[in-house]
């Protein structure tokens, strides 16, 4: 096999592909990994592969690569590659989009793939249920958790809860949502319409990115309850939280942190399946 990867920047879920793509026996070329793996090369070698792949998400900051190892902008690392290559990453924002086509970079963002956000999201959920019960002083069976937003990590959460022996509701803004979390026998709630809702739950799990639970809301929810923000940007006001005195915690990037081979393996064989797709035999 002839072919060289270079594996820029990321989490431990980078690092873990760097190590399958080996496995299989390929070359594989890495930058920013450093913590995981000791020493790469240098960023112009890495960018140098015949396939490049960055991370998920593609940017930590504004036009910042997310390799905390030695963040670079994207801007300066578009400039090392060539239109010959096939870029790949992960939720690619559109600035960067429009940096890779100024370019006349093949960039394809294989989070829009429906087997990698499914697959995301169910790493996503198993990892809640652990980040959960490191925060809880009690079991999950029996406690009434809510559920902000439901979907495709909402809906697997909530499938996941159920099977704990948890008392499982999920608030949806879409009436069909709501109808979708009544018929698999759950209590729905109008995530507008929270007021005076909150008063039962002993953990709260939110994947909406955007403001959801602020402080006159959270005041409602019961001392011990546990705050478990999943989404992108904070739903729960995590500050707020706190200073009521709630255990609140923004549980980000769940899949590198806490499930990186799983994630990796799901990673690898979306790369597989885009050379495939694309006449190029792996």
């Amino acid at each position: 096999m002839g072919k060289c990867f270079g594996v820029i920047g990321g989490d431990r879920r980078q690092a873990e592909l760097a190590r399958l793509l080996e496995a299989d026996g390929y070359q594989v070329q890495t930058y920013g990994l450093e913590t995981w793996r000791g020493n790469g090369v240098s960023l112009e070698q890495a960018a140098s592969a015949e396939v490049i792949i960055l991370p998920l998400p593609l940017c930590k900051g504004d036009g910042v690569l997310n390799c905390p190892d030695a963040p670079v902008p994207t801007a300066e690392l578009f400039r090392l590659l060539t239109p010959r290559q096939l870029v790949l990453a992960g939720q690619v924002l559109p600035g960067q989009q429009k940096e890779a086509e100024e370019r006349g970079l093949t960039l394809v963002d294989y989070f829009r793939r429906e087997e990698v956000t499914v697959a995301n999201a169910a790493i996503t959920a198993e990892a809640a249920l652990q980040v959960a019960m490191e925060h809880l002083d009690r079991t999950l069976l029996g406690t009434d958790c809510l559920v902000l937003g439901f979907g495709r990590i909402g809906k697997l959460l909530s499938f996941r809860l159920h099977g704990r022996g948890v008392k499982v509701r999920a608030a949806a803004r879409k009436p069909e949502d709501r109808a979708w979390i009544r018929a698999f026998g759950w209590k729905s709630l109008d995530i507008r319409n929270l007021d005076g809702e909150l008063t039962p739950f002993g953990a709260v799990f939110n994947t909406v990115p955007s403001p959801i639970l602020e402080k006159d809301l959270l005041a409602q929810l019961p001392a011990e309850c546990v705050c478990v923000d999943l989404a992108s940007h904070p739903g729960i006001d995590i500050h707020a939280a706190q200073s009521l005195g709630l255990d609140a915690v923004w549980a980000r990037s769940l899949p590198g942190r806490l499930a990186p081979a799983a994630a990796a393996a799901v990673l690898r064989d979306a790369v597989y399946y885009i050379l495939k797709e694309r006449g190029d035999p792996v």
